[in-house]
């Protein structure tokens, strides 16, 4: 069997292809998926630098969601069969031409979604959708800032956000960014290149200020976020893509009587299987009908993993990479 293995911790340049390797098997409750895509995510690109919260130990096999064809199924396994096609989540190892995964971890991929955007869809909406609704509780009318809202997980915050009856105000470093969020749902933009975020969104809600934030960025922009939030707001911290986790001052929580939320998918997902798998067929639902359209910002075959992941971390992709073994 073919993989992309990460071989030290020094970032997407120590990825190769490395042949030959141990073949999976479906053991009890397991499912056996021939990969025919695999999505990239910013976790990745941290798991090659040993900087996320659970470490790989070289040489290792990244990567955190598939779409495929189920090969075979271990015993016990009642709701899959082998020919179905399905996408399914994972801590590690979704970058090889076979993985194995718990059978709560996969689900049916309808139809009319391929297995390259089947593959670009779960990690990130499945995390806003647990989000927006168990966490931030978006309620319709109530609108939503959105931070680095040009990635993976931003697009799926406007389309959700919108898709749960919210006003979306995209925040992203560049014109031509906003404009693809803008395709993709959001009602108003912001350039925190140039703009001065706190302020240009309390001019976006008349002096309101915005009922959440989504921030799966972290760094500078956390803190003036923070202070654009309404009286009761939500503040829902995603992630840290720009490397630096901020330091807030915690009497703004006081003046604003606002909630700071931890998001943690990947324990909730680990803790609810059933719950996040509910959530997983509703996302690709939406996506069969048109109401969620996952961008697929280019397919990069395994050979090229190393530029995909690089390619991330420069925040040169709109919306999602997907390899293809």
């Amino acid at each position: 069997m073919r993989a992309v293995r990460c071989h030290e911790l020094t970032g997407p340049s120590s990825l190769r292809v490395d042949d030959g390797l141990s073949e999976p098997v479906a053991g009890d409750g397991e499912v056996l998926i021939d990969v025919r895509a695999a999505g990239v995510n910013f976790p990745d690109v941290l798991v090659t630098r040993g900087k996320y919260q659970f470490k790989g130990a070289p040489p290792f096999v990244p990567g955190g969601e598939v779409a495929g064809v189920v090969a075979a199924v271990g015993p016990g396994v009642t709701s899959l069969a082998p020919g179905d096609r399905v996408a399914a989540t994972m801590l590690m190892g979704a970058f090889a031409e076979r993985v194995v995964v718990p059978e709560l971890a996969a689900v049916r991929l309808p139809d009319a979604v391929g297995f390259e955007v089947g593959a670009a869809t779960l990690l990130t909406y499945a995390t806003t959708l647990h989000a927006l609704e168990d966490r931030g509780r978006l309620q319709p009318g109530e609108t939503l800032l959105v931070l680095g809202a040009a990635g993976g997980v931003g697009v799926a915050a406007i389309e959700l956000g919108k898709a749960l009856g919210a006003r979306v105000i995209a925040a992203a470093s560049t014109d031509e960014k906003l404009a693809f969020c803008r395709e993709h749902g959001a009602d108003l933009g912001i350039n925190y290149s140039r703009e001065d975020l706190k302020e240009r969104a309390r001019e976006l809600t008349a002096g309101a200020g915005v009922d959440v934030v989504y921030d799966p960025v972290g760094g500078p922009f956390s803190e003036p976020a923070l202070r654009s939030i309404a009286w009761k707001g939500r503040y829902l911290v995603v992630g840290f893509a720009s490397g630096e986790i901020p330091r807030i001052p915690l009497n703004l929580t006081l003046l604003k009587g606002c909630d700071i939320v931890g998001v943690f998918w990947g324990s909730f997902a680990a803790r609810e299987p059933q719950r996040n798998r509910a959530h997983a067929a509703r996302i690709l639902d939406l996506v069969a009908e048109g109401t969620l359209r996952p961008h697929v910002d280019r397919v990069l075959p395994f050979a090229r993993a190393a530029e995909a992941l690089e390619r991330l971390e420069r925040r040169q992709v709109l919306g999602k990479v997907v390899l293809v073994p």
